[in-house]
């Protein structure tokens, strides 16, 4: 992202967003009952595939990979090999457990909600 303003949180969770539009649909009924951190790792690699991408005029560009779960997002395109990702790994597995509300069925902490 050299040589371009850093995204807001705000954009880095619709670049998420977009880079999974169909994972809660694709994955509804395992979503249902919850996802270990390894099950969803995994479901979110084969969605993610082998290397994809989008962009276009006046949104934000992305790429993404399943291997190791990675995202890239910016306001200009990006080159994947030499930037830095906004989300990989476990920060991947967080923020869809955040942003599609999936519970981890081994943790045993009340819902405070």
């Amino acid at each position: 992202m050299s040589g371009s303003k850093p995204l807001t949180a705000i954009e880095k969770t619709d670049a998420f967003r977009r880079a999974t539009s169909g994972f809660a649909r694709c994955y509804a009924e395992q979503l249902a009952g919850g996802m270990t951190d390894a099950d969803l790792a995994r479901a979110l690699k084969d969605y993610l595939g082998i290397f994809g991408g989008s962009g276009g005029p006046n949104q934000i560009d992305i790429s993404f990979q399943g291997a190791g779960l990675k995202i890239w997002a910016s306001h200009k395109v990006h080159n994947h090999v030499l930037e830095k990702p906004i989300l990989q790994g476990q920060a991947t597995v967080d923020m869809a457990r955040h942003i599609y509300k999936i519970s981890d069925p081994t943790d045993m902490q009340l819902s405070l909600i």
